[in-house]
């Protein structure tokens, strides 16, 4: 059954709605392989395909839909420009999309209560949750130092999908 939710107004039955759960399930079962989708300032819209994984924001604790991405990717100036973020989740003719405001934590982005080495947490965190496994956690910080690797959070406000 196609069903929707949006913050605002539910359109179907509470029974029928997908939610975070739903989205954090279909996240586990490809490793957290999801497209995500930014607003260029022209108005285009730029999509990639990335590992998600859903985690407990660091400061809020609201659950939200996380990626690490390359400090220098299209995708974090949009977001600093104030683009929403939309994450797409499809498995096989399932589907759920996630869309919301989106925030950055990263070497440049260090809200208070997060400092260098929650940050350095944060982003394991995130790895984890989207599926990732390394041999060798030192040489993994490093990686992320070196690329300026941020931890973008995308806080739901609406919820698209087939229900599961």
């Amino acid at each position: 059954m196609r069903c929707a939710i949006d913050n605002r107004q539910s359109t179907e039955s509470e029974n029928d709605v997908p939610d975070l759960n739903d989205a954090r399930s279909y996240l586990l079962e490809e490793n957290g392989l999801a497209v995500v989708s930014t607003t260029q300032s022209d108005g285009r819209v730029l999509s990639s395909v990335v590992n998600c994984g859903v985690i407990d924001h660091p400061i809020s604790g609201e659950p939200q839909v996380a990626l690490v991405s390359m400090g220098r990717a299209a995708r974090v100036s949009h977001i600093r420009r104030g683009s929403q973020m939309t994450v797409l989740i499809r498995r096989d003719w399932k589907w759920i999309s996630v869309t919301g405001r989106a925030e950055l934590i990263g070497p440049d982005d260090l809200p208070d209560g997060v400092d260098r080495d929650r940050l350095r947490q944060l982003l394991r965190e995130v790895f984890q949750a989207a599926g990732g496994t390394h041999d060798d956690w030192d040489e993994y910080d490093q990686a992320m130092v070196d690329d300026a690797r941020v931890v973008v959070l995308i806080a739901p406000e609406r919820i698209l999908g087939v229900a599961p």
